[in-house]
């Protein structure tokens, strides 16, 4: 393959400056509680008030909004919902007898509490709280917290409003590394989450992280800076090619999007187009800096090592404007979620088309998809054997623990078999328990 244009930087938000700030705040929080959270929200936020947003607030805040802006958001939550329940429905309970005498099943049963984050910032990320909210509530989740920074006197009417519908139990307004320990802790609402997910900045990721790994509670994703790529052939339209990573590069500074194709010719006039779609940007410094310090057109000789490439690079978004759409999807194996053709942008994605765009970031694709109702789940197994299973069971159990010399394991087998079959003579020898 041939860079005709290569990253400057490699997007990196999981500095140990940034780590060591969390572990502080955490500790911070893990010693003082509720307190610690006040200081913090005075300090990063200039947030003074109630954290919980009350009833009256809430529709206040949804007075402000309009007709179509509501309508709009309802529709996105219709689609989110209407995919998210088809996801909770391809996931069964069961309940076999593999062998006579052996009962074995699958129990699904939801998270008791979810936590939300729904990001800040330069936008209000009403979709965002759809597909966390939503998502969650279509698993069966039956308390789920939600929480957003405070944008001056309030979270942002859209976010309360998607929030509001999707379900949520408490809102919070509040937001960073405080927010996050909040819901793990069970800080102002006494429900300590199971779950957290959502989007956020280096801070909320690392916080997430850390609190996962200390067993605290589980996590959707490890969301570093947003990526997208896009697989174009010499059928693709530039023009569409160039407006896309451009809008994508508008996330932040950081955000890296990738151009991968087999075409010199779209490789050469989406690098000359690219400067002309961002001078055109409302924002064109962050679009300009993305594209200018991580942006990347990668050459390739044809479309089995696009395929290479891209599932190296494993982005979280990817789209394929390209001929034979069934053969890309049959072949990529490593990516956020797949927008399949011209027609489909990932901000259809982003924002109401129905699937989930809380997706694996940093190579995450590798192993992990993106939050789905199955990461709200806990999925369960049981097992039942009769006495007269344990003649066989009980026996190939005992042998296979000394195998692996576990004594102990063996001789809760051998108990059974001396218990239930006091009669029967055994190839291998069974550990007399003496009680007296």
């Amino acid at each position: 393959m041939e860079f005709i244009k290569k990253a400057q930087k490699t997007a990196e938000s999981n500095s140990e400056k940034t780590r060591d700030i969390v572990k502080n705040i955490l500790q911070d929080i893990d010693a003082r509680g509720e307190d610690a959270v006040r200081e913090l929200a005075k300090k990063f936020d200039g947030w003074e008030g109630d954290f919980i947003l009350s009833d009256e607030k809430k529709e206040r805040l949804i007075s402000t909004l309009s007709q179509r802006e509501k309508d709009d958001i309802r529709f996105a939550h219709e689609q989110v919902s209407t995919f998210a329940r088809a996801q909770r429905e391809s996931l069964k309970e069961f309940e076999i007898e593999s062998t006579p005498g052996v009962r074995l099943g699958q129990r699904i049963v939801p998270m008791d509490v979810a936590g939300c984050y729904v990001p800040g910032g330069r936008f209000a990320h009403a979709c965002s709280a759809v597909m966390s909210v939503a998502t969650a509530k279509a698993a069966g989740v039956p308390f789920v917290i939600a929480c957003s920074p405070p944008r001056g006197e309030s979270i942002a009417p859209a976010v309360a409003y998607a929030m509001d519908i999707s379900g949520a139990d408490i809102i919070l307004e509040m937001g960073g590394v405080q927010a996050i320990a909040t819901m793990a802790n069970g800080l102002f609402t006494n429900r300590p989450a199971n779950i957290l997910v959502g989007p956020g900045n280096g801070f909320v990721a690392e916080a997430k992280a850390m609190l996962a790994g200390s067993g605290k509670c589980g996590i959707d994703v490890f969301a570093g800076p947003t990526e997208s790529a896009i697989i174009a052939d010499k059928t693709a339209d530039p023009v569409t090619l160039a407006i896309d990573l451009v809008s994508q590069a508008e996330h932040g500074y950081d955000s890296p999007v990738w151009l991968y194709t087999d075409s010199r010719k779209i490789a050469e006039q989406v690098l000359e187009l690219m400067p002309k779609i961002i001078a055109q940007h409302p924002d064109p410094e962050v679009s300009g800096s993305s594209w200018r310090d991580y942006g990347e057109i990668i050459l390739c000789k044809d479309r089995e090592e696009l395929c290479k490439v891209n599932d190296e690079y494993a982005a979280e978004h990817v789209q394929v404007i390209a001929e034979d759409l069934d053969w890309w999807l049959a072949n990529l194996g490593s990516y956020g979620s797949l927008f399949l053709g011209e027609g489909s942008t990932v901000a259809h994605g982003d924002k109401c088309s129905g699937t989930n765009h809380i997706l694996p970031t940093k190579k995450a694709a590798h192993f992990s998809g993106g939050l789905n109702v199955h990461k709200f789940l806990k999925i369960f197994t049981y097992q039942e054997l009769s006495k007269e299973a344990n003649k066989t069971f009980g026996a190939i159990a005992s042998r296979l623990c000394r195998v692996e010399g576990m004594e102990g394991h063996a001789r809760a087998c051998d108990w059974r078999l001396e218990k239930y079959f006091p009669n029967e003579d055994w190839d291998f020898e069974v550990y007399k328990h003496t009680l007296d």
